[in-house]
């Protein structure tokens, strides 16, 4: 190992829907071509979705790991498929996106315990956060993640900000300034992302033991996200339901309630259904829905939302496979009836 330089690794935070997928493959164009990134994604939900979308990118490979989070209930995942990414890429960076609940503390310990168990030869290199603009100041207020995301950070990233007035966007600055008044906030431009410059090659003493906040940190997990599945397609395609501590249930024998019809959605009532999702207790809607004119990877957040064609398509005959999350014991209720605006259900 003593001849390979280390492979650095950037670990992305930020709150649901703030726009971490986007601008990590925004990076991509502005790195030199031979230049190998692999993507570790962590997400709620069975749905594999930014990871279809990354994958229709120059990343060198993308790793999903679902159905939890890696800071809590899949801790020591994380350790494994970095260790598997190391031998069987040997890529130039690991980029690791958190999911929208993941406090960064307890991921950051476990890659310096890599980087003891693998002599330096794996290294975190910054942990950066994305904030949605936005919707900041609303999700913050019943977030203490977003709060702690944005606390303990080499890098803000600040997503989203032409949505807003000048007025607006100097509250968001003066909450990250009280969260957080030593750690730089970088306006995103757009589609362009940020300059790799800025957030690359940091050398973070976070999470080191010569960070000084080390005993102060609280690593609790917050569990404030509830997560469920919609879906319309055959039974074969139904996706595992899983239980609040994402520990896989099964459907009783003979309970046979999934819809059969294969007819695609319109696209103006699956646009009339989003619109009238309430933001305030759905936060994020994200998966696959087959349109007439194609499968679409549909991503929603705080009521505006995009539909980017799925090259590959659907192979299972799915019409319907969405991920929805939003406030814990609120959800449910609230997607119940864009559930039924679909003709699809809950699961």
């Amino acid at each position: 190992m003593a001849s390979l330089k280390p492979i650095p690794i950037t670990v992305f935070t930020g709150f649901l829907g703030a726009g971490k997928t986007s601008i990590i493959l925004s990076l991509l164009p502005q790195l030199p071509k031979d230049y190998k990134v692999v993507l570790l994604k962590n997400e709620f939900g069975d749905v594999e979705v930014d990871s279809q979308l990354a994958k229709q990118s120059s990343l060198t490979a993308v790793s999903e790991i679902l159905n939890g989070c890696m800071c809590c209930v899949l801790i020591g995942q994380m350790k494994t498929a970095l260790l598997e990414i190391r031998d069987n890429f040997r890529p130039d960076r690991i980029i690791i996106e958190c999911s929208g609940s993941a406090f960064p503390a307890t991921l950051a310990f476990q890659i310096r315990e890599l980087e003891r168990e693998t002599s330096g030869d794996l290294k975190l290199d910054a942990i950066v956060t994305v904030i949605d603009a936005e919707n900041f100041t609303g999700y913050e207020d019943s977030s203490p993640t977003s709060k702690m995301q944005a606390s303990y950070t080499d890098a803000i990233l600040i997503n989203k900000w032409e949505h807003i007035s000048e007025r607006q966007l100097d509250i968001v600055i003066d909450h990250l300034n009280t969260l957080n008044d030593t750690t730089p906030k970088i306006r995103c431009q757009g589609r362009n992302g940020v300059d790799p410059n800025f957030i690359f090659g940091l050398d973070t003493k976070l999470f080191s033991e010569s960070d000084p906040r080390l005993s102060a940190i609280d690593g609790t997990h917050n569990d404030e996200v509830e997560t469920v599945t919609v879906f319309k397609g055959p039974s074969s395609a139904k996706p595992h339901v899983h239980d609040e501590h994402c520990q896989q249930t099964h459907v009783p024998q003979g309970v046979e309630t999934m819809k059969q019809d294969v007819e695609p959605v319109e696209e103006s009532v699956l646009t009339a259904a989003l619109n009238g999702l309430s933001k305030e207790t759905v936060w994020r809607v994200k998966g696959f829905v087959k349109l007439r004119d194609g499968v679409k990877i549909l991503n929603w957040a705080f009521g505006r939302f995009e539909l980017t064609a799925l090259e590959a398509g659907i192979s299972d005959g799915a019409i319907v496979k969405l991920t929805a999350m939003g406030e814990r014991g609120e959800i449910k209720r609230t997607i119940r009836k864009f559930a039924a605006a679909l003709d699809a259900e809950l699961v």
